[in-house]
This record gives C-alpha cells, structure tokens and sequence, in this order.
C-alpha cells in the first residue's frame, strides 16, 4: 500500500472542510508519481518523553513539566498545542494560554538573523558568515546575544538556529541562513547557536527538519501562485538511510545534543511523506535514533493532516491555521479536542505533546510569574494598533513598548564576525592591506546605500545598495546598516587620501573614468537570494544562477581594463561564478562577505585597510563551472509531485570535487592572511584504554513510561468541550473549542480511525542501538584518538589561523567512504613569532558510518589518515593509525 495514502486519508476523519475529492485526489496523484528510493516505512508510536536515563536536565525539567500538564484540562492542553492564527496575537507564533493558571501564550518569533519585524535589536551576521569565522566562540556568543534579545522582548521560543538546508544544491535561496555546506562545520555551528541561546534562558528551535533543500516547489499553494498549475504536492527529496544520517541528520543530532527544546519540520516531502507527518523521521530518528526530548513544530502552514500528524509525532501547530493564512481552520485545535474525544488520538499522545512544550520551557529556565511578556508587534512599528490585524473587529490599544534589546554582547558580536567572517581569496603583489596610495576610487551600488534605507523593501526582497542580508523570514529590521562606502569616506578624512565613488553598476564608461585616475581601484558586486514566497528580479527565492546580478562581471571587466590595482570585494549569499574574471592580471584582490548584517562596513573596510587581518574561510566550495557542483536546484515541475533524488549521496560540496577529481576555484576551508602560518610537530595517538570495537557499547534501556491516569487519562463530558455560554468569539481565531452541536455528536471509538496495519501504542523498553540520549547513543561521542599539531605564526603581522582536520577512512572498507570528511576545526590567534599547540579529539562517531543493515554506527576495520592543514585541499598528512 503507499505509505501517503495512509497519512493522507488520516485527514479526512477531522477535518471536514476539505472536500473529499481534493484529499482523494491529493492520494492519487502521491502514489502515482513515487521514485526508485524506499518511501518510508511506518514507525509507532511517537515515544514519551523524559525516559533518557542519562539526560539529567531534561529528566528534572520533565518533573515540573508533569507537575504543571497534570493540572490542565483537555481544552488547556490542546490550547498549548496549538496557535491561535496568523496575525491573531503580537508574536509570528502564539499558542493558546492557561488563564486559570496565569499562564501565557507562549510567544515564537523569527529567526535565525535576529527578531523579525520589531525595532531596537541587532541584524546579526548571517549563518553564512558565522559558519566563514570557524571560531565556536563567536558562534556561541552569537547564540547568547540572539538568546538575550529575544528576552528582553519578550519572545520564549526562538525560531534559530537554521541548519538546514545544508547547502547541497549552491544556488538554494536560504543557504545563507545556515552554517556552510559541511554535516561537521553545520554540526558545530549549530549545537554552539542552541547553547548560547538557551543559556539565556530562551526555547532554541533546529530548522528546517529534514532534506529542505531548495525553494521552488516548497509547498503546493505558494508554487501554484507563481504559476506552476500542474504542482499538486510540495517536492519529495528522497535519500537512502545512510545519506539521512551522515550528511542531513548529522547537524540535527548535534542540536539535540546540546539540549536544544524545539525542531521545526518542513515544507518538503521525504522519501513520498510530508516532512510534518512522517513517522520515520519524527517518531525513529528523531525522538528514538537521536533521543530528543523537546517539542516538534510545524514551520508556518507546514501541516498537512491532523490525527496523522500527531500520531507520527508533531506536537505543535503553527501559526494554527490549516491549510491557508489566517483562515482560522486548524488541524489541531478544535480538530484534535474531536480526535481525542472520540478516541483517534490516545490520550497519553496530547498529554506528551503538550508535556515535550512544557518540559523544554522549563529546562531554560523559564518561569510563568517571572518570564517577561511580548511587548511588541510584529505586524506594525506603531505605538499603538490592532491586537489581532487579519480581522475588523480587533481589539485596539498600545502594542508596541520599543524596548530596547540590544546590548554590549550583541554590538561586540556582530561587529567581531563582520571583521572574521571576510575571506581573502587572491592578494597578488601583496596589494592588500591597502597602502602608500593618493587616490582610491570605490565603484559598484554595492559599496553604497540603498536609497529607501536598510529597511526600505519588505523582508529585505530586493538588492539596492550594500547586501548585507538575504531576504524571508530569516531577515530584521535594521537598527542601522554601515556601508562600505561610509566608513572608506571617513577613512579618507582621517588618513588624507581621496575617494571618488560611483554607486551605479551599468555605467561602464563613467566607471572607467574613475578607475583610471586612481592608484587603486575597489569594485563591489553582489549575489542575493532568499525564502521563496517573494520573486526578486526574477529569482523564486533559489537563485537562477551563479553569476553576480546588475552585470556584475562586465563592471569588473570594465574596471580591470584602466586600473592595474583593481580589488574586487563580492557581497553573496554563497558561491558565485568569478571565471570571467579572476584570473585577470590587473584583478589583483579578492575578497568575500557573506551577508554579515549590520556592520558590514567596519568588517570590509578594516580588512581592506589592514587595522584586521583577515581570518575568514570558505564554508562552501567555489567551482569554476557551475556543472561540476553535484547538484542543482530543480526549476520546473515535470511531474504533479517533483521528484528530487540526492544521487549524488555523501558526495555533497567538496566531497564530491575530491571523489571526481575536479579542481576547484577556491576549495571548502580556503582563506588567505596577512601573515603566514606553518604546521609541524604532528602527532596522532589511540587511546589504548578506550573500546575501538567496530559497534558501540548498547545504551541504556528507557526508563519506565509516565502516563497520566493510565495510558488513557479519563476523558471530560461532551459539554465541557463546548465554547462557554456568551462566549465572544474572535472570527479567524483558533480556539480548542466544539460547538454545541459538534460535541453532542461525539462518539468514542479508538478503533474507528483507519490506523496504518502497523501501527501500535506499546512504549518500547530500550532504544534503537543508535539511540539512548540526547543526540544518539552516549558511547557515540566517546574520544577514541586524539591529534595535536603546532601551528606558527611565521610571517610579521600578528593574526589568527584556522587549523581544519580532515579524516580519510580505510581504503579497503567493506563500504564507500569520502576521499576525506572534516572531522574538527580551531581557530587560533597567534601574534607574530608565537607558536601554539592545539588538540582535536575524533570521537567514535566521528570514525563511523551508519550501517543501514543493524542501524548501529560501526567503525571500519583498517587504516585511517588524518590529514591537517589550512584547508580541505591545503592540508599535511599528519599521521595515521590501524584499528583492526
């Protein structure tokens, strides 16, 4: 039978506003279009949580969770679970409150740059730059900062960090809001982004769960919108199990490591189910496999059924609207209250929903009677407007307090990975840091501002001036935004030199006018992308290529042609296409920001000037022909429902330039300095008292089950479920509850719902040999070989180096292994002359792979190589060692 055809129909018993023909027509068309991988398999039920034995924190956070849920009744907790409507509160995402407990709504907000539509905060470098600084410091410090502003506006759950996508197709619109293109480097990123954040007391959320790989086709609605009438079904990505796990799961699991409380499921189908559905993903590899012990959302509209969704482990709606915006129809709410009363959905399965929510608010740290309240809106700037803006007869009144949330950490941070997150990529004749110079012209909009100012297009949908920000959901307003062109100005009045500036990308001949009258030549070009709900200058969220916009190539021809000192600085979301132009003589530097927020000006001036010397390193891989990455973003519909299979497998970014042999332009890991730096005094040692056996020591069994009142808590009268006499009603608001005569219909019959044949409700005594603690099975991270080397800094400037290990896994192994796979990174400030030992621990996963067959991590037998360096490719064999 097809597995959608299951999930699917589980709609049609709770929700009776979608016409059959549409859900039937939405069955037929899932299971006609299926591909070559395995859809996958039904997995039940949806685990309890608090049962990880080892998981202290959590197991204490889960006892004042119990305490709290076992107070609710059945309307208080679906009211938990579910949001109260787009627009229907002050936050992107409210769910409903417990007044009789004076206990909020709980408030969830965008993202991961930063809080979305309000004022006084912080644009924060994107993922991007983030992840170019390979310095966990900063990505940890970025994490508290963004934690810290959320609360001080109120917000209790923070849609952040975004590891995923993870950057397997170059041109994907929101590559930029995750870390770089690496499982490890997305890994590390990620899990030191939840730790900052909860540290501050602040709910972190892991988005986007799982294979959310592109923007076209995303979701069914918005792509029809666009024009593509034969869509039926948002895309399926289908990978094999191995791939799940060791490229697009790999980042998630250190997430839930690091305790995060919240996963956000996707848009997209994986292997034919709805990623918000889909029991295998949900229910075995994320609540099993890697232990997770918070609360699965939906991201916004993503919900795609009811009793299919919470049986296979959603546990909250949002914004709770079902299908469309601010339509006041949700899946949940008053849906799931019918599903539970007339038994489709167990009892014990709302009572860990709402308990997951609860056990991850009170793992931060927050209180109900302390934990400030929202005091902002995100639908106006206004002092004063309407509670609920998607209805006429909303509430009106003060919703905005302008609190200031920024902060000492917040300006520290975002200024420091502005200045770390530029990469040098090319300085011949050392033209850079610029010096001993009259006259400097500054060419190209991007130097420049944009003239409606840094706040002037909606969610930042358009590319004028400098880009500092991609565009969606993921972007802020600006508190302020310092152009390059600023701070190169007041260079020049403090140092003597004159600037000529040209902000106009088309005008070659002025553009020529200027650089041949300077010393040295500065040209700036952009590459934007975003969230795919908006086209900017015909770009569908994905980028349609990898060339610079507004004639990026021919302004830089034109330059290079009259100035033999021309400095290109490219301003992108990821990687572009520079062969035009690269190996031009009189193209003599290089740089590259990475969207690095709000003080993008201070970073790129003070690295061109040299007052810092750069640090950056390529979080991607720059081919020299858009053809040899080894995927692409699919732009048309072929088929009803887009089928995108990850052939390429393991073999993501530089992996797979390894494994073709292929050259790059500038490989994964790349940066240039001021400086240099040497490696030496390698050494690679096996810890002779740790287990090097091929499989992990078995975790822990589950600690016993917690029901409430049984495994079936008794159920309230139909009446109590009912809206309350003279009750007013808020059109378009999401409430828990029945009607009248919806609840006098009501007839208990577990086994009415049409349960897949293997479905079960039996709690599982001991998890799956890769599972048994947050983040998977505890013997899993267990050092197993420890590296050093000693790194100089031989050059006479002081800097910071970014030694990068790399692992390369028994050639004879029983499977195929990349060429090598970076398995640790550190970066190092080293003043001029300074020498510096540093360590790096492999851990068992590190040197394992997923063995499909037992679903166990093993390690193969054999020689494994470890390589050491500045770069995937810039690298010495630092040692190797046997495990037989």
């Amino acid at each position: 039978m097809c597995v959608m055809q299951i999930r699917s129909l589980a709609v049609v018993k709770i929700l009776a506003v979608v016409p059959l023909l549409l859900l039937l027509l939405h069955v037929q068309s899932a299971c006609a279009h299926g591909s070559k991988y395995d859809s996958t398999p039904n997995i039940y039920p949806s685990l309890l949580g608090g049962r990880n034995p080892t998981d202290t924190d959590w197991n204490l956070a889960y006892i004042k969770a119990r305490e709290f849920v076992s107070q609710l009744t059945l309307l208080e907790k679906v009211n938990l679970t579910t949001g109260t409507g787009w627009q229907m509160g002050p936050c992107v995402g409210n769910t409903g409150s417990v007044p009789r407990l004076n206990f909020s709504a709980i408030c969830l907000q965008d993202g991961p740059l930063g809080i979305r539509f309000t004022d006084l905060n912080s644009a924060f470098p994107a993922g991007i730059a983030t992840g170019a600084t390979f310095n966990k410091n900063l990505m940890y410090q970025r994490g508290n900062a963004l934690g810290l502003e959320n609360k001080a506006k109120g917000i209790n759950v923070a849609l952040a960090p975004c590891i995923g996508p993870i950057g397997r197709a170059a041109e994907a619109g929101r590559n930029w809001e995750g870390f770089g293109a690496d499982p490890y480097l997305q890994g590390i990123a990620g899990a030191e982004t939840v730790r900052g954040i909860q540290d501050a007391g602040v709910i972190a959320t892991a988005k986007h769960y799982l294979l959310n790989e592109q923007e076209h086709f995303r979701q069914y609605a918005e792509w029809v919108g666009f024009g593509f009438d034969d869509l039926k079904e948002p895309y399926s990505a289908n990978a094999d199990d191995r791939v799940l796990r060791e490229i697009y799961v790999w980042p998630f699991a250190e997430a839930v490591r690091a305790g995060v409380g919240s996963v956000m499921c996707s848009y997209n189908q994986a292997n034919q189910s709805q990623a918000c559905q889909n029991s295998y993903l949900l229910n075995k590899v994320l609540k099993d496999e890697l232990g997770f012990q918070g609360f699965v959302m939906s991201d916004w509209l993503g919900q795609r059924s009811g009793v299919a969704s919470a049986l296979a482990g959603m546990d909250m709606t949002m914004p709770g609207d079902g299908i469309a915006w601010a339509d006041g129809v949700s899946l949940y709410g008053p849906n799931l209250t019918l599903a539970v009363m007339n038994g489709s959905v167990p009892t014990w399965r709302l009572d860990d929903m709402v308990t997951r929510i609860m056990a991850a608010y009170f793992k931060v740290g927050q209180d109900p009677s302390t934990y400030p309240e929202p005091n902002f809106s995100s639908w106006t700037l206004d002092t004063k407007g309407d509670y609920f803006p998607s209805i006429d007869d909303s509430p009106y009144g003060v919703v905005n307090q302008h609190v200031d949330a920024r902060s000492s950490v917040s300006s520290q941070v975002t200024r420091q990975i502005a200045l770390e997150s530029v990469v040098l990529l090319k300085n011949e004749n050392e033209v850079l840091p610029l010096a001993d110079f009259k006259k400097l012209a500054v060419v190209g909009s991007a130097a420049g501002p944009f003239s409606g100012g840094p706040n002037g297009c909606e969610n930042r949908d358009c590319n004028n001036g400098t880009l500092a920000t991609g565009w969606g959901s993921g972007s802020v307003n600006f508190p302020y935004m310092i152009t390059p062109v600023e701070v190169i100005n007041y260079r020049a009045a403090m140092s003597g030199f004159q600037v000529d500036y040209l902000l106009e990308d088309y005008d070659h001949t002025a553009a020529s006018t200027y650089a041949s009258a300077a010393d040295v030549a500065i040209v700036f070009v952009s590459s934007d992308s975003g969230e795919g709900f908006v086209d900017v200058e015909g770009n569908l969220g994905d980028r349609n290529n990898l060339k610079l916009w507004h004639g990026g190539d021919e302004l830089i021809k034109a330059v290079a042609a009259v100035n033999s000192k021309t400095v290109v600085v490219v301003e992108a979301v990821g990687a572009v296409d520079m062969e035009e132009w690269i190996e031009h003589e009189n193209v003599t530097a290089v740089l590259y920001s990475l969207v690095p927020g709000q003080d993008i000006g201070f970073g790129l001036a003070d690295v061109i000037f040299g007052a810092y010397n750069p640090s950056g390193r390529l979080p991607f891989t720059i081919a020299k022909d858009k053809d040899d990455y080894p995927a692409s973003v699919v732009y048309n519909v072929t088929s009803p429902v887009p089928q995108i299979n990850f052939t390429e497998g393991l073999y993501v970014d530089y992996r797979h330039f390894d494994k073709q042999e292929i050259t790059p332009r500038f490989e994964f890991g790349f940066g240039m300095s001021y400086t240099n730096f040497t490696f030496s005094n390698f050494t690679v040692t096996v810890d002779e008292e740790a287990d090097t056996g091929e499989y992990p020591t078995a975790p822990e069994a589950y600690l016993a089950p917690v029901f409430y009142n049984g495994t079936n808590s008794s159920l309230p009268d139909k009446s109590d479920v009912e809206y309350p006499k003279n009750f007013r009603k808020f059109e378009n608001f999401v409430y828990p509850y029945l009607t009248a005569s919806e609840a006098k219909k009501i007839e208990y019959d577990a086994d009415a719902y049409p349960y897949p044949d293997d479905y079960s409700e039996t709690q599982p005594d001991e998890p799956s040999p890769a599972g048994g603690a947050s983040g998977g099975n505890p013997a899993l991270f267990d050092n197993l070989v420890s590296v050093t080397a000693v790194i100089t800094n031989t050059g006479t400037l002081d800097g910071a180096e970014v030694a990068q290990v790399y692992l390369s896994y028994p050639s004879d192994a029983e499977v195929e292994f990349p060429v090598k796979a970076l398995r640790g990174f550190e970066k190092v400030e080293l003043q001029a002359g300074q020498s510096y030992e540093v360590t790096f621990y492999l851990t068992r996963k590190d040197l394992s792979y997923y063995e499909v067959e037992t679903g166990e991590w093993r390690i193969p037998r054999g020689e494994f190589e470890v390589l050491v360096g500045r770069s995937s490719r810039k690298h010495q064999v630092a040692g190797s060692f046997t495990l037989e």
